[in-house]
């Protein structure tokens, strides 16, 4: 049955391919998502998260109190609010929590650093909000992966206060594309190969080397970050980041967990309403995030909608 599904997956995929026009590939992974309608019983918000467009969404089992602050795929040049709606619809659900999703600016037209900006802003406007760090979970999916653990560190080394934990999903944290997985996985991987990556590179880094620990964070020191989660799929190009990520944050005594789907392509949580395995990736999210949030995690109320 998983083989079936994710072949339905790949023959989706198949049937739009990318265009070499940049408002084409936004329209594309906009339509993805579009592909898949927010369940009824999810209010979803809009708001200004201090000066950057963001979205709460909110299920009937979420605390309030308790807040996935999310950051979309796209490579830093696409994705938006509409990519991953649904999907933040089923995160919070798993998670038990409301999330708020980032409409960060993308590249070519604002690079390097702008999108690190409008995600520390977010996370700022969460604090300014009332919302305790200790019930907020940064997470982010490929490229947003990559922010995500960016934010975490410029967090730290402004001595501001840390969420209680990450969840990666296929985190793009590797810019230079060093690892293996790069060309060993390339043959089965619909979504993403080296050309595309060094072109989405070339595009965010505008010139500022791609081994800045702040773009790269593979080549950071991750000492002090909270534990936490990563999800990559077997059959991706960027399954190196993933592994060699581990290692790294192993290496600097966090805690972390690495899990490695089978089969699984890159972003295939965003197809989870017809892919039995992207359901359980986001139920053992959800089951993480629960975890560490713990029953006595809420610290302060906030109002439901900052």
């Amino acid at each position: 049955m998983a083989g079936t599904e994710i072949d339905a997956v790949r023959d989706l995929l198949a049937a739009s391919p990318r265009s070499s026009n940049l408002a084409e590939r936004r329209e594309r992974l906009d339509g993805f998502g579009a592909h898949y309608p927010v369940p009824h019983d999810v209010t979803v918000v809009p708001v200004d998260a201090s000066g950057v467009a963001a979205e709460w969404t909110l299920s009937p089992e979420a605390d309030p109190a308790r807040v996935v602050l999310f950051l979309h795929g796209g490579g830093y040049v696409s994705g938006s609010l509409n990519s991953h709606r649904h999907m933040m619809a089923e995160t919070g659900r798993a998670a038990g929590a409301r999330t708020l999703a980032l409409d960060y600016r993308l590249a070519p037209e604002h690079p390097f650093p702008a999108a690190l900006d409008d995600a520390l802003a977010g996370y700022r406007f969460l604090l300014d909000s009332g919302v305790s760090p200790g019930n907020i979970v940064l997470s982010g999916e490929s490229a947003g992966g990559g922010l995500a653990l960016a934010t975490a560190l410029s967090l730290r080394d402004a001595g501001l206060p840390l969420p209680r934990c990450l969840w990666l999903t296929s985190p793009w944290v590797d810019l230079e594309m060093t690892g293996d997985s790069m060309d060993t996985e390339a043959a089965v991987d619909p979504l993403i190969q080296r050309e595309y990556l060094t072109e989405l590179a070339e595009a965010y880094c505008a010139g500022t080397n791609a081994a800045t620990p702040l773009i790269s964070p593979l080549h950071a020191d991750l000492g002090g970050l909270p534990p936490m989660l990563i999800q990559v799929g077997s059959a991706e190009t960027l399954l190196d980041d993933s592994l060699r990520l581990a290692g790294v944050a192993a290496s600097a005594d966090v805690a972390v967990t690495l899990q490695v789907w089978p089969h699984m392509i890159h972003a295939w949580h965003m197809f989870y309403p017809q892919l039995a395995e992207g359901r359980r990736s986001l139920a053992s999210a959800g089951a993480f995030i629960r975890a560490h949030l713990g029953d006595g995690a809420a610290v302060r109320h906030p109002t439901i909608w900052a």
